[in-house]
Parts: C-alpha cells; sequence; structure tokens
C-alpha cells in the first residue's frame, strides 16, 4: 500500500511540470510561427515574457531570428530583457543585426538595447554580413566605427573579409581606422588579400593600408 502511495504521490507532483512542459513547447511553436493571438494567450496564462531556450535564447532573440517584428514589439511592450544575452553571449540587437534586419534592429534601439557591447558589437555583426542599411543606422547612432571583437576584429575588417566593397569604403569614409591590427596581427588589408577580394586590397591601398607584418610597433 505504502508503495502505490508513493507513486500516486510522484505522478501527483510530475503533473504541473508536464503542464509546463506543455505551455513552454506551445510558446515556442507559436513565437516560431508568429502566431501573435497565440503568444498574448500564453502570456495572459502566466507565462514568463523571458522565458528562454536551452541555449539561453529568450522569446525576443526567438522572434527577432524568425523575424516577426510584431512579436518583437509585443515582448518590448510585455518589458521584456532587452540586453539579456543567450550562452553565446549574443543580444537580441547582435542577432538582428546579424540577420540584417533593419526594422528590428530601429525598434530595439528605440527600446533601449545597447549599441555597443564588449566583443562582436552589433556594427560588426551587420558588416560581417555585408547590411550596409544597418551599418549606416547603428553608426547614425553612436556606434564605434573602430569598435574590436575578442580577436581585434573590427566593421572594416569583416567587409573586407566578406567583399562587401561599397561597405568597405563607406566605413573608410566614415573614419574606420585601416591600419588597425586583429590579434594575429592583421589588417583589413591582409584580411581582403587573404580573401582574395582585390577590389577591396586595392581600395585600401590607395588610402594608405599595409599589412600587418609592415606596420612597426610604436615604441612607448
Amino acid at each position: 500500500m505504502k508503495s502505490i502511495r508513493n507513486t500516486l504521490a510522484a505522478l501527483l507532483l510530475a503533473i504541473p511540470c508536464l503542464a509546463e512542459a506543455a505551455v513552454y513547447d506551445e510558446m515556442m511553436t507559436a513565437v516560431k510561427l508568429g502566431d501573435r493571438s497565440a503568444v498574448i494567450e500564453l502570456l495572459n496564462r502566466g507565462m514568463d515574457v523571458n522565458t528562454s531556450d536551452i541555449e539561453g535564447n529568450t522569446l525576443l532573440m526567438l522572434a527577432v531570428r524568425e523575424n516577426h517584428p510584431e512579436l518583437v514589439d509585443l515582448f518590448i511592450l510585455q518589458r521584456a530583457k532587452i540586453n539579456a544575452r543567450n550562452m553565446h553571449g549574443d543580444s537580441a540587437l547582435r542577432l538582428a543585426a546579424y540577420e540584417g534586419r533593419l526594422i528590428i534592429v530601429q525598434h530595439l534601439v528605440a527600446a533601449g538595447a545597447q549599441i555597443e557591447t564588449e566583443g562582436w558589437t552589433p556594427l560588426i555583426y551587420a558588416a560581417f554580413n555585408g547590411h550596409a542599411e544597418v551599418v549606416e543606422y547603428l553608426l547614425a547612432k553612436g556606434a564605434n566605427v573602430n569598435a574590436i571583437s575578442e580577436s581585434g576584429i573590427t566593421a572594416l575588417m569583416a567587409a573586407a573579409r566578406g567583399g562587401y566593397a561599397d561597405l568597405a569604403k563607406r566605413l573608410t569614409a566614415l573614419g574606420a581606422d585601416i591600419n588597425l591590427k586583429d590579434t594575429n596581427g592583421k589588417t583589413a588589408l591582409d584580411w581582403a588579400i587573404g580573401a582574395r577580394n582585390t577590389t577591396i586590397a586595392d581600395f585600401l591601398q590607395e588610402q594608405g593600408a599595409r599589412k600587418g607584418r609592415d606596420i612597426k610597433k610604436v615604441k612607448k
């Protein structure tokens, strides 16, 4: 009899967990599909707006990834943590910049998303994929054109690597330092040459860019 009671007790304890798991799955599906009505219903039923998946991606981040601006706005109104980071260190704004989702980027910045972050900034992410409009917007909002990632990568280096000539020229015109070196001693010119982006390499050389090995270390 004691064994039966213990089994029943365990089942009763498991029911709330199963119910929570079901609600979680419903929310994940609703966000993926962009089902605003379903998302609102689940939030009204008590679902935490800052719920995240196993990688730390919040509902806001997932809405960014799935390109659902209306859900992004909804989560912002529900006071989602705008600057939360996932396990990879990415924020919603970083993800939006990486994907080139200009409207979402604008809404996140207006809601208080941090433009300057440690490591790969939203600007570098945008430049990495050649999203010129996002780059222009972030710079207009005060992004540091010479911000560096953990490995010393700048937006100009990212553009040079990706072969985005117009973007590389624009960044240079807006003050990008053409001779900054990453942690491996490579400059934007090195990145352009390494990726065989000759148009960018030629342009950078015309602007006075040098290879990292040709830049002597300044003595203090």
